[in-house]
């Protein structure tokens, strides 16, 4: 097996069709996509675990329920999170369906909705049947970009990836698109990702290779440790490269593609984080358990004594010592271990604050890695990415509905 990156984004594997048009929901720029597949394809979907889930949400639930995953197309909004709008909320998802499925040809529950933005905002259905419209007459696979830049609402720049996957049986296709800039937890992260493949597998499969692809990816991330109402991650496999997904192999190759791409899109959407000036990854080890390993990752990625410290380039292991002490992780002070950037400035209990200006420096840098030995003895380790916390941040959600 060889992964190959590639350039088309969302439409690179083939068969697949996409638009990004504006309607008007958003001030200014692109606010409506549309992707399609021009053969029924097997769909999967992971959703936000938030109890206010939106209109969108529940209905592509259902869709992909009533038709055993399988799905023609996904119809996208930016600029409206169509959340805690009730009945009129409900009645413009199933609108946003409908109108899609008709001018497509095929049923209604073959559309995915999907929608992103404020909370507690109505749709305007006349602004959305105008921009469905102008995405079906666009549709384009040179047109995967501007369906990425459609999805934004905070983002910095748009998030596309593909890659080719190179097997004994042949060569499949995975592409992708994901928005995402604040409001991000690793509970599926808060976002909107799109992943696409022209091998053929079943909607059962898909689901299985999807969640497997995500649990050390999209549900790697975290911006501000906030789960929206929207998020939700889509995958759509239409067979069009023939190449077959029924061995261990073959879906050994196909969940390898999907995270290689859903990586790439996952980073992104940290590196794109609101304010954010730095990629940090934080590395765990030493845990007695994976969970725990995962617990202490999630709990130092989202401290924000921890962001702030980053930012600031002050290389505070105190404030890193005690969130991993109260993770709520196995945790052996005696022999923990705290690194900036491979500067060992905890270990064995003691302090080596004499390295303090070599771990500085390291801060100074775009890219970070923080490391934490839990110091159980254990084999167990995760990894978390997460960015740094500024004033810019602050700025962009004080002002979000202003």
């Amino acid at each position: 097996m060889m992964i190959t990156d590639l350039p088309g984004g969302v439409t690179a594997p083939d068969g697949y069709l996409a638009a990004g048009v504006a309607c008007g929901i958003k001030a200014s720029g692109l606010d409506l996509a549309l992707l399609v597949s021009q053969r029924p394809a097997s769909a999967a979907a992971l959703f936000t675990t938030n109890r206010a889930a939106a209109a969108p949400v529940h209905l592509s639930r259902r869709h992909l329920a009533a038709t055993g995953g399988h799905a023609r197309a996904i119809v996208t909004n930016s600029g409206c999170a169509n959340a805690c709008t009730g009945a009129a909320g409900d009645a413009s998802a199933r609108a946003m369906a409908d109108q899609t499925a008709r001018a497509l040809g095929c049923r209604p529950e073959e559309v995915l909705v999907a929608s992103t933005g404020v909370i507690g905002v109505a749709l305007d259905p006349a602004k959305v049947s105008a921009g469905i419209s102008a995405a079906v007459g666009a549709l384009a696979r040179a047109h995967g970009d501007l369906a990425a830049r459609a999805i934004m609402t905070t983002d910095p720049w748009p998030k596309a990836h593909a890659v080719e996957v190179a097997t004994p049986q042949g060569r499949f296709r995975v592409g992708g698109m994901a928005k995402g800039s604040g409001m991000i937890e690793p509970s599926l992260a808060t976002m909107l990702a799109y992943l696409t493949t022209d091998a053929q597998v079943s909607p059962a499969a898909l689901r299985l290779a999807l969640a497997e692809a995500c649990d050390d990816t999209f549900n790697a991330i975290t911006v501000d440790g906030e789960c929206s109402t929207n998020d939700s991650l889509f995958a759509l496999a239409n067979g069009a490269s023939g190449v077959r997904i029924d061995g261990r192999a073959e879906r050994e190759a196909l969940v390898a593609g999907l995270r290689a791409v859903a990586r790439e899109l996952a980073l992104g959407i940290v590196r794109g984080g609101e304010g954010a000036t730095k990629l940090v990854t934080v590395r765990v080890t030493g845990a007695a358990c994976r969970e725990d390993a995962r617990i202490a990752a999630r709990a130092v990625a989202n401290s924000l004594l921890v962001k702030t410290a980053v930012h600031g380039g002050d290389p505070n292991w105190g404030r890193l010592v005690a969130v991993a002490g109260r993770s709520g992780a196995a945790f052996e002070l005696s022999r923990a271990r705290v690194a900036i950037g491979g500067v060992d400035l905890f270990t064995g209990g003691q302090p080596h604050d004499d390295r303090a200006p070599a771990a500085a420096e390291v801060l100074r840098g775009a890219e970070v890695t923080i490391a934490v030995n839990l110091g159980t003895g254990g084999s167990h380790e995760a990894t978390v990415w997460t960015c740094d916390l500024s004033a810019e941040y602050v700025r962009i959600n004080a002002e979000y509905r202003t």
